[in-house]
């Protein structure tokens, strides 16, 4: 049935939020219902989002195998892989779909006008059309398969996107820490269940199942539509009319989250989870499992609808966790009942009712009980004796500077708004109040007067709260063999089952499945931008350089809200290798210490009193020219509200000239949290880790990178991190610290500043007073700073490094060009043409891996294949080297390489906030990538043609003896990976 299109939507209401530049718009479907949330503004990147209540009531994973297989092809496009397909033909600056606890999300963002209406027309017929194919289903979500294709005498096994993406998702210590956390604190709502799917359940969701649960969830009843930018919504509601809402009625099955039933008294329990140290396990060293527990207290509060509540709990948050002087963050970080705070701590508002959670890692079982006394103890602390009335204002202060801050860098901007108010939306609250928390801020900002405000809220919220869960989640050596032996008689008694039939129509499915991903389908049934779209040039943004008494400052003026952006930017000296080594430990215990003769403890304070973050890090580039020369600098950045820059300026002098490293505890404490950050990167960065491993020996650059960022970089620190529990260590390290930090202070020094028109100027002049207090800094070299990098061994790497993983991550690496070579420009398009054509379908589709490609790194000079969560190993690096044969073997359409082009444009051109892009042109003006060589690049990117794509290929990938090979994986892969000539290393 269809009704209107005039005036499908009524306005229910509109309100201005002045502290964020906009207006938002709150509109119902007249029909079905459907809510349309706009956020006019004059920003020219539009962004969509349509959102469907997903409330899943198993760990089947549904929700999260409907977002993949809803993407799978549509009513009126139905190809194969639409969503890809546009990804490649589309000059989007962002595009993704997300699997929530209680929600789906389909997002996209485009610059250009006429792509952003060619993505919705796909998206609304994929969201409310899918056509849902059972080989769809079979692909994205899990099959059975042997493991011999067509053998059914071979081993039964099960295959799935999904399936492998589950099984690396939940190979993270902190995913299983944090669902088994939720299935306790919600026993009875949908957040008891693991709503991406767990592996061990997925395989019982049938496909009818996924059909049921599409009809009742993705209906415009059910979903919330989400807009921003500079198209009217009038123009949004049309379409959505035409395309997609005229088609429904209301749906009158209501679908929620319900209030989770409380608990009368805490609860306690203990869980294991998979440990499996390689390294260990071949020295039968009896301490493997001492110190791997974690423990955590998780309490359940008000919803998250409730704004003064939610604003609440975030301000109680705030005051026992923002910082090192935090009463909670305080007892974390210094207790000895564990190594480090875990990282779940902290407030979880994004789910209908709010979670609080505290703990620790590092720790062991019989420390449980006097570790829930200790928070305990400090939370009583808190509600007799309250906290400072100054830490109070200065959580408030977090929380207004959080509210200005145009962001951007990561999300798109709008995208970032959409997602704050997208909670309070999907449980029927105010999404407008969510944006607009300045009038809740005022109220609190009175509330907080009140004598007993904290001590009434810890009592309220945490020590009268009876719905409290301590998990006690300890190694398991034994688990993971466990599960494995389950599936395998599970697989083994299935097989023996079947009969010859069933046989065969599991081998007949995978075969139309084969048939499937290689067909070839019509592509012209999809809109498309073309070359023709792109605009000339690039946008970028001027600063205005000036130099006042030896002081280099680099003015952007921008729109910035109200904030300011300050950077102190040093010359990094010649350093022993020792020296670079630490380097990066250097810069992040910089802004953690004490200054002077106040101790890190007060200094915490006062940071969180002045400005929204403080840090310091490192950057070292290669040369534009020559990847075996590098140059780097030592980077200290702060962001305040503008009334606070004389004070944030002279907070920024005052670390680098009188930061300690005389606090041996403290330096011990950030290593130890710096170790379990780095540790439990693996299972979220395999792929880059094994990229950074496999052109460790290309460059000097690439060579640092792998010993200090890298997968060397977690050796050193574990070892680091143990020699630290030696006094005579600690003295060591901490003279070391010292030595380099005279160095790196008497060298050259540059400033960045962004702020807004109005306050610029006066800032300037800020910065100047305000630095010369406490340097007199020595003239800068503007070009940066060439640095003396040690040359590595010109081996082919060939290593596999065995670590706790459910799944592989496999790289391998050419030996490339620098970016102002002719060839970088056809090779960075060359990724992305072999990832489209080839190792989408190989790796992804057809072996099950989440994901797969290929690109140029001109940084390291290298050419970059790379898998992640994949189930393969020795099939995906002969995908690798496959790729290059159906490259030069195949004529290939002049559309694959124009599509493989605007995903590079795409990427150049993607826009970041004001401030963002304000740092990233002086940084990359700074190292040598001027706007002129960018452009340059962009030019020559645009002018690729097939051709170019064979001939680099040839040069620089045809010759494997060149190619270096890293692999992430789990200690039960060792001899696939000998077999492969890859020496283990473990991790």
């Amino acid at each position: 049935m269809t009704h209107s299109a005039a005036q499908p939507f009524h306005l229910v209401r509109s309100q201005e939020v002045a502290s964020l530049n906009l207006t938002i718009e709150e509109y119902q479907h007249k029909a079905t219902g459907a809510q349309h949330i706009h956020l006019a503004s004059d920003y020219d990147e539009n962004v969509f989002l349509v959102a469907l209540r997903t409330v899943p009531k198993d760990s089947t994973g549904v929700a999260h195998i409907l977002e993949h297989t809803a993407l799978c092809g549509s009513e009126k496009y139905p190809v194969r892989d639409p969503f890809f397909m546009m990804i490649r033909r589309s000059l989007n600056t962002f595009m993704n779909a997300f699997t929530s606890s209680d929600w789906t999300a389909y997002p996209f963002a485009s610059q250009n006008k006429k792509d952003f209406n060619n993505l919705l027309d796909v998206y609304l017929d994929a969201v409310f059309f899918s056509r849902l194919d059972p080989l769809d289903f079979a692909q994205e979500g899990h099959r059975l398969d042997f493991s011999e294709a067509g053998n059914s005498k071979s081993d039964l096994m099960y295959k799935g996107v999904v399936y492998n993406e589950m099984k690396g998702a939940m190979s993270s210590i902190n995913s299983q820490l944090w669902q088994t956390l939720s299935k306790y604190l919600f026993p009875t709502t949908t957040y008891h269940y693991n709503s991406g799917g767990d592996p061990e359940s997925i395989t019982d969701l049938s496909y009818d199942q996924l059909l049921a649960f599409y009809k009742t969830h993705y209906h415009p009843s059910n979903a919330i539509f989400m807009t921003f930018g500079n198209i009217s919504a009038a123009e949004h509601q049309a379409k959505f009319e035409a395309q997609a809402l005229k088609r429904f009625e209301k749906l009158e099955e209501h679908i929620f989250v319900p209030e989770e039933k409380r608990y009368y008294s805490p609860v306690r329990v203990m869980e294991g989870y998979p440990y499996n140290d390689a390294k260990e396990q071949e020295t039968e060293s009896p301490q493997s499992l001492s110190e791997k527990t974690h423990i955590v207290m998780g309490w359940l509060l008000g919803k998250s609808t409730n704004l003064v509540e939610a604003l609440e709990a975030q301000l109680l948050s705030s005051i026992l966790f923002d910082n090192s002087a935090s009463p909670l963050q305080h007892v974390l970080e210094t207790t000895d009942l564990g190594n480090s705070p875990s990282p779940l701590c902290g407030l979880d508002d994004s789910q209908h009712e709010i979670s609080f959670v505290c703990g620790i890692e590092g720790s062991d079982i019989d420390k449980a009980d006097a570790f829930e006394q200790l928070i305990l103890d400090t939370l009583q602390h808190v509600a007799q004796n309250g906290v400072p009335q100054e830490d109070l204002e200065a959580a408030l202060h977090q929380l207004e500077l959080q509210q200005r801050e145009i962001s951007g860098d990561s999300y798109p901007y709008g995208l970032q708004l959409i997602l704050t108010a997208l909670s309070a939306a999907t449980h029927r609250g105010d999404p407008i109040g969510l944006l607009d928390i300045d009038p809740a801020i005022v109220k609190l900002r009175d509330a907080i007067k009140e004598p007993d405000f904290i001590q009434n809220l810890v009592r309220k919220l945490l020590l009268d709260n009876p719905h409290r869960v301590r998990l006690t989640l300890a190694p398991d050596e034994h688990i993971q063999e466990r599960k494995q032996a389950a599936e395998r008689r599970h697989l083994d008694e299935l097989k023996a089952s079947l009969n010859e039939q069933q046989k065969q129509a599991i081998i007949d499915q995978a075969k139309a499945l084969e048939a499937r991903q290689q067909q070839k389908d019509d592509m012209s049934v999809l809109p498309k931008v073309g070359i023709e779209d792109v605009p000339a040039n690039m946008h970028h943004v001027t600063g205005d350089f000036s130099t006042t008494e030896n002081f280099p400052v680099a003015s952007y003026q921008t729109g910035t809200n109200g904030l300011v952006y300050q950077q102190a930017i040093i010359d990094i000296p010649s350093l022993t290798d020792e020296e670079l080594q630490i380097l990066g430990i250097y810069s992040a215990c910089l802004s953690e210490l004490g200054i002077n003769e106040e101790d890190y403890l007060s200094v915490q304070k006062r940071q969180s009193q002045i400005v929204g973050s403080l840090n310091c890090f490192t950057s070292i580039r290669s040369d534009v020219h020559d990847p075996q020369k590098s140059r780097g600098h030592i980077i200290l950045s702060a962001k305040a509200l503008a009334k606070n820059h004389i004070a944030m300026t002279d907070l920024m002098a005052e670390t680098l000239h009188g930061v300690r490293f005389d606090e041996h505890n403290r330096i011990r404490e950030l290593v130890a949290q710096m170790r379990a950050r780095r540790e439990q990167s693996v299972t979220g960065s395999g792929h880059s880790l094994a990229m950074s491993a496999a052109t460790a020996n290309m460059s000097p650059l690439s060579s640092l990178n792998h010993r200090v960022s890298g997968l060397g970089g977690i050796q050193f620190i574990k070892l680091l991190d143990k020699q630290l529990q030696n006094p005579e260590g600690m003295e060591k390290f901490s003279a070391t610290l010292l030595n380099l930090h005279k160095k790196i202070t008497q060298q050259s020094m540059q400033f960045l500043l962004v702020s807004d028109e109005t306050n610029l100027p006066a800032q300037h002049s800020q910065l100047i007073d305000s630095w010369r207090k406490h340097y007199t800094i020595q003239p800068a070299r503007m070009d940066g700073s060439e640095i003396e990098l040690q040359q590595p061994d010109t081996t082919n790497v060939r290593q596999s490094w065995l670590t706790n993983t459910q799944v592989n991550f496999c790289a391998k690496a050419f030996p490339t060009v620098a970016m102002t070579h002719a060839d970088a420009a056809p090779l960075t398009v060359l990724g992305g043409f072999l990832r489209n054509g080839y190792l989408h379908r190989t790796i992804r589709e057809q072996g099950g891996a989440y994901g797969g490609g290929a690109q140029q790194d001109s940084n390291s000079a290298a050419f970059r294949f790379y898998s992640y969560r994949d189930p393969r190993l020795s099939e995906t690096l002969e995908d690798f080297s496959q790729s290059i044969q159906w490259l030069k073997d195949t004529d290939h359409a002049w559309l694959s390489v124009e599509e493989a082009i605007l995903g590079v444009i795409s990427s150049i051109d993607k826009p970041g906030s004001p401030a963002g892009e304000a740092k990233q042109a002086f940084h990359a003006e700074l190292n040598g990538r001027t706007i002129e060589l960018r452009e340059t690049f962009r030019k020559q990117v645009l002018e690729v043609k097939e051709e170019d794509l064979k001939r680099v290929a040839d040069k620089y990938l045809s010759n494997d003896d060149t190619a270096s090979i890293a692999v992430i994986a789990p200690p039960e892969n060792k001899q696939q990976c000998e077999d492969n000539g890859l020496a283990s290393l473990n991790l």
